[in-house]
C-alpha cells in the first residue's frame, strides 16, 4: 500500500531542483511521448472505424442485402417470387431488376459501366439511391422514355449533364442482312447521383427496368430480386432460410458474398495498425526506464540516508513506482483527451490541412471515400488507455527495483 510518505517523495522527484532540472525535462519528454503515441493510436483507429462504417453504409445503400436469381435465365414472374420471399418476416421489401454490362459513349468518350434497370418506386424500398441524387430524380425513369441516371464521376468523364444524350452499347450484337450490328440505344440523362463510393460513382448507371430489358433483350421476366432485410449482419443465415423457403429453385446470395473479403481486410489492417502504433507507445513508455535510472543514480545518496533512517526497500520501490506511474498516468490521460478531441474534429482539421498544402488527401477518383471519417468507439479508447498505462508501469519496474536494492554503505562511500 502506498503511504503519503512514498507519494510525497515520488512527487518531489518529478520536479527536480535547479542542478538536476534536466531530469524534469526528460520526465516531461516521457509524458509527451506517451501522450503523442496514445493520441495517434486513438485517432488512427477512429479513422479506420469510420472508414469501415461509412463504406458499409454506402455499399449497403447501393447494394442489396440479399439477391434472388435463377440458376439459369431470368425470373419469369417476379411478383409471385417476391410474395413468397416476403412471407419471411425478416424480409422487409423486394424489388426487381435487370442488370448487365454495357458501354456508354458520348462525344467520343467511352466508359464501361454496370447498368441496372429498376422500378423507381420499388427501388426506393431496398436502396438509398434517391437520397444520393444531386440533380434530377429517379421519377424521371419512365418506361419507353429511354432515360438514364449516372454517377457523378461518370458524368464528369463523359461530360454529361441533365438533358445530355448518351449511347448505351450492349456487349451482345444483333444479326441483320447487313451483318452483325451492335445492339445500342440512345438515352437522355435524367439524373446524376453521388454515393461517395468511387466504384458506383464512376461505373454505374440506372434506367427503367423495361428499357434495360429491351437493351439486354430480357423480355420475359427480370434478372433477379433485390431484398431489404431487417438485420443486415444476419444476412448469410437469412439468405439460407429464404433459399430453403423457395424450395431450392433459386440462387439466394447476400452482400457478404461480394464484400466479406473487403471488410475482413479492413479488420486485419486495423489490427496491424494497432500493433504498429502500440510499438510507438511502447517506445515512449520505455523512455521511463532511462528517466528513472537517471533519477536513481542522482538520488543514491538520498536513498541511502532514507534507508539508514529506517525506510524499507519496499518503500523505496514504491517511491519510484509512484513517479513512473504518475508519468504514465498523466501521459495516457493527456493523450486520450487529445486523441478523442482530434478524432471528433477531423471534419475541421483535415480540410484546414488540405487547404494549407493545397492537396486533397483522398481523391474520389482513387479512393472509395473522398472525406476522412471518424468513429470513436469506447472499447478502443479503453483498450488503448489500459495498454499504455500497463506499459508505463512495466517500464517502471526495473529502475524501481534497482533503487530499492541500493546499499546505503556503497552509496555513501563516494559522497
Amino acid at each position: 500500500m502506498i503511504r503519503p510518505l512514498e507519494l510525497a517523495i515520488g512527487l518531489r522527484h518529478l520536479w527536480a531542483k535547479r542542478r538536476v532540472r534536466f531530469i524534469s525535462f526528460i520526465s516531461l519528454i516521457s509524458v509527451l511521448g506517451i501522450a503523442l503515441g496514445v493520441a495517434a493510436l486513438i485517432t488512427v483507429l477512429s479513422v479506420m472505424n469510420g472508414f469501415e462504417k461509412e463504406l458499409r453504409g454506402r455499399i449497403l445503400g447501393m447494394a442489396s442485402h440479399a439477391t434472388i436469381a435463377r440458376l439459369k435465365g431470368p425470373i419469369p414472374n417476379w411478383r409471385e417470387t417476391a410474395d413468397l420471399a416476403l412471407v419471411d418476416s425478416s424480409v422487409l421489401a423486394a424489388a426487381p431488376y435487370v442488370e448487365g454490362q454495357a458501354m456508354l459513349t458520348s462525344g467520343g468518350a467511352v466508359r464501361g459501366v454496370l447498368v441496372r434497370g429498376i422500378e423507381p418506386d420499388e427501388e426506393r424500398r431496398v436502396s438509398e439511391i434517391s437520397s444520393y441524387m444531386i440533380s434530377g430524380s429517379l421519377d424521371e425513369l419512365e418506361a419507353g422514355a429511354f432515360r438514364i441516371v449516372v454517377g457523378s464521376t461518370l458524368a464528369t468523364r463523359l461530360r454529361l449533364d441533365l438533358g445530355s444524350r448518351v449511347t448505351a452499347i450492349a456487349p451482345e450484337a444483333n444479326a441483320s442482312p447487313a451483318g452483325v450490328v451492335p445492339r445500342h440505344r440512345r438515352f437522355v440523362v435524367a439524373g446524376i447521383f453521388e454515393a461517395g463510393h468511387g466504384q458506383y460513382d464512376s461505373s454505374f448507371a440506372l434506367m427503367h427496368i423495361e428499357d434495360a430489358g429491351r437493351l439486354f433483350q430480357v423480355r420475359d421476366g427480370v434478372s433477379g430480386l433485390r431484398l431489404q432485410l431487417d438485420d443486415v449482419f444476419a444476412a448469410p443465415r437469412l439468405a439460407r432460410e429464404i433459399a430453403a423457403s423457395l424450395g431450392g429453385r433459386y440462387w439466394v446470395t447476400d452482400w457478404t458474398r461480394y464484400h466479406a473479403q473487403f471488410f475482413r481486410a479492413l479488420r486485419i489492417e486495423k489490427t496491424a495498425m494497432f500493433i504498429i502504433l502500440t510499438l510507438i507507445v511502447a517506445v515512449a513508455a520505455f523512455n521511463l526506464v532511462s528517466t528513472l535510472v537517471m533519477v536513481v543514480n542522482e538520488k543514491r545518496a538520498e536513498i541511502a540516508i532514507l534507508r539508514t533512517l529506517g525506510l524499507t526497500p519496499a518503500s523505496v520501490l514504491l517511491i519510484f513506482l509512484v513517479q513512473g506511474t504518475l508519468i504514465g498516468l498523466v501521459g495516457t490521460g493527456v493523450g486520450a483527451a487529445a486523441g478523442v478531441a482530434l478524432a471528433a474534429n477531423l471534419e475541421v482539421v483535415v480540410p484546414f490541412i488540405e487547404g494549407l498544402i493545397g492537396q486533397k488527401f483522398l481523391s474520389p477518383e482513387i479512393y472509395y471515400l473522398s472525406d476522412v471519417p471518424a468513429d470513436i468507439r469506447r472499447n478502443d479508447v479503453v483498450a488503448i488507455v489500459i495498454v499504455a498505462f500497463v506499459m508505463s508501469v512495466v517500464a517502471t519496474l526495473y529502475p524501481a527495483w534497482r533503487g530499492a536494492n541500493t546499499q546505503p554503505a556503497e552509496a555513501l562511500r563516494h559522497e
